[in-house]
């Protein structure tokens, strides 16, 4: 296998050997399957292969270019692709390893001086951890479609993912108590769909309800709340006994729409309660979940704080064990939870809570170091974790992080982030052009640069008053400019950008640049504001015009501030229903136009200094009276 070979192929996950031989073939000669192919695997290779310009798959009995075998001793999911003469060659055990054989045959066409073609090669590989989950916020906001749901779960089977969970707190539609939920929440029908769209695509629907903390959502409903450890507050008591009942009714319709799935997450993290009610709460929830089959699966935090829990989860229990920082080292959690001869996942984090984009150098950090930390102890899997804290952040700005997290739990050692970010172009967009990939970057470059403070999240700073004096305050250290500009360069990149794979993805991009670059410049107005009202009280008595021209800039300055909120309400619109329902994007959206309200309130409060104060009178209120 040489590096060479690795970086022309573009490959994600990168295969554990790989052979490249001296030969090349017209990609449309691998374009006849036996009849039972696959019909998963056919899917994803027409989607791609199709949206690349190549013909769609057609069945041939006697002629077929893309063969399946299956062989004895091969592990689970492994496959070995053979790739030359005009023909593919997919050897597996499974099904499994056989879908996986197909998703790597699927990044393999590169466009030449000669079209598209396939290099001959000869691929052995298997995965380095057995589980390779996605953990999606369903529940703080955005909520998915179920169109999107279905294109999210073909995303990640393509990159050899094999779980799919759903967090879920109040947005299941349970039978028996429904009131919980939102309107367009999750229905048992919707869930069952799910599970079984999910298995024709070699994924495991994981449902994750939460059980114990982070409950608001229920417990504000008047007929749940005497079940709340505090008046309508987000933790289920775990002594009431009719909470406890609604959580096995819930639990009980989930099974029946996920019928005997191999993990059911219960959540319980950040729960604050003592050791022997936590203990008391897991074996609870086990009696309910166990008739299913389904191995309980907890977040790990509780044990970190008490490493006696241990010894009161059930023996086939599974431990999440979820750290989101860039540490040097993750053992430690690790090594806990392994003291109680629990398994355990490790769950990185894309780190794209209450952010404009994903805090991309840091999640990359955490997934490299955490995965890698993982497959040395031989846990069980990787359970990557996307949130939705504040509600208004996007599916699809997640997909670079999460697409790493996919191969650094395949691949074996530590996942190289300068080789995948050379890769993702190709195997993520369908485009060998290194700007993606630079862009992200540079969305990085800029989210760095506005963390003035610890807790200066991008979304909270957007929507921050310019004229705040904090605010103000700790903008001060921040280059602006450098930020603006980082944002400026993803724009012009994409602004006619229309890859032929994930153009949604390439969207929220966009998306996320124009706010950065809006958000830097709300920060650059009120410092000139400022300057233009100080110049114009210091000319007040001059008869040159020079106050007069500074305060009709005030004004223009605020109208270009509500012209900004404006413009990007509709994008934001695009981009929130291309993936999720609606429920929650009226509220979002409300935060744009009050915004734009707002320096429109601005630039008449410029406009009453100007005329009642400086042309009648020739005085001018302070600035703070204007701003206030």
């Amino acid at each position: 296998m040489t590096l060479l070979a690795l970086v022309l192929l573009h490959l994600i996950p990168q295969p554990a050997r790989l052979e490249r031989l001296s030969c090349r073939f017209p990609a449309a000669a691998l374009g006849r399957v036996a009849p039972g192919f696959d019909p998963a695997a056919r899917a994803e290779l027409d989607e791609r292969w199709t949206a690349l310009g190549l013909s769609p798959l057609r069945t041939s009995a006697a002629q077929a270019s893309i063969l399946v075998r299956r062989v004895a001793g091969l592990p689970r999911e492994a496959y070995r692709l053979t790739v030359g003469n005009g023909r593919a060659v997919i050897e597996s055990s499974d099904a499994d390893g056989a879908f996986y054989g197909a998703m790597t045959l699927a990044q393999l066409p590169a466009r030449s001086s000669d079209g598209w073609t396939v290099p001959c090669v000869a691929i052995e590989d298997r995965p380095a951890l057995a589980w390779r989950v996605l953990s999606d916020d369903v529940s703080r906001g955005p909520l998915p479609t179920m169109t999107y749901f279905r294109q999210r779960i073909r995303t990640i089977a393509a990159f050899k993912m094999n779980g799919y969970s759903p967090y879920m707190e109040h947005v299941f539609v349970s039978p028996t108590d429904p009131l919980a939920a939102p309107l367009d929440g999750i229905t048992p029908a919707q869930l069952r769909d799910l599970a079984a769209y999910a298995a024709r695509f070699h994924v495991a629907l994981i449902p994750q309800q939460q059980t114990l903390a982070h409950m608001h959502g229920t417990l504000r409903v008047e007929q749940y709340a005497g079940g709340a450890a505090t008046p309508h507050g987000f933790l289920i008591s775990p002594s009431d006994a009719a909470a406890q009942s609604r959580l096995a009714r819930v639990i009980a319709a989930e099974l029946e729409a996920v019928p005997h799935p191999p993990f059911f997450h219960i959540g319980s993290d950040e729960a604050g309660v003592t050791p022997s009610e936590f203990s008391g709460h897991i074996a609870a929830m086990n009696r309910i979940v166990r008739p299913s089959g389904a191995r309980l699966m907890l977040w790990d935090d509780a044990i970190q704080n008490d490493a006696s829990i241990l010894s009161s989860l059930p023996r086939s229990a599974v431990v999440a064990d979820f750290h989101y920082g860039a540490e040097p080292s993750f053992a430690r959690y690790i090594d806990r939870v392994a003291s109680g001869g629990r398994e355990q996942m490790v769950a990185p984090g894309a780190n794209n809570w209450n952010e404009i984009y994903p805090r991309i150098s840091t999640a990359i950090a955490n997934e490299r170091v955490f995965a890698a930390d993982g497959k040395r102890a031989r846990v069980l899997g990787l359970f990557e974790t996307v949130w939705h804290d504040d509600g208004e952040t996007l599916y699809e700005s997640t997909w670079y992080p999460v697409i790493y997290a996919a191969a650094a739990a395949w691949q074996p050692g530590e996942a190289d982030p300068a080789r995948y970010a050379a890769d993702f172009p190709a195997a993520f967009f369908g485009v060998d052009d290194a700007r993606y990939a630079r862009d992200v970057e540079r969305l990085d470059d800029a989210q760095r640069r506005l963390t003035a403070a610890p807790y200066d999240a991008s979304d909270a700073l957007f929507w921050s008053d310019a004229f705040d004096d904090a605010a103000d305050k700790r903008m001060q250290s921040v280059d602006l400019r450098a930020v603006r500009l980082s944002a400026e360069a993803v724009e012009a990149d994409l602004y006619f950008a229309k890859p032929p794979l994930h153009g949604a993805a390439a969207f929220a991009m966009f998306l996320a640049a124009r706010r950065y670059d809006a958000l830097a410049r709300k920060f650059q107005i009120a410092s000139e504001v400022r300057e233009l009202y100080a110049d114009a009280v210091a000319h007040s008595s001059d008869t040159g015009g020079a106050a007069l021209r500074d305060l009709y800039w005030c004004r223009y300055w605020m109208w270009e501030l509500r012209d900004s909120y404006e413009e990007l309400a509709p994008l934001y619109s695009r981009a929130w229903t291309y993936e999720s329902r609606g429920g929650h994007l009226a509220s979002n959206l409300e935060r744009y136009h009050l915004a734009a309200q707002r320096a429109i309130a601005l630039a008449d409060a410029f406009y009453r200094a100007t005329y009642d104060g400086y042309v009648r009178n020739k005085t001018l209120p302070a600035f703070e009276e204007i701003v206030r």
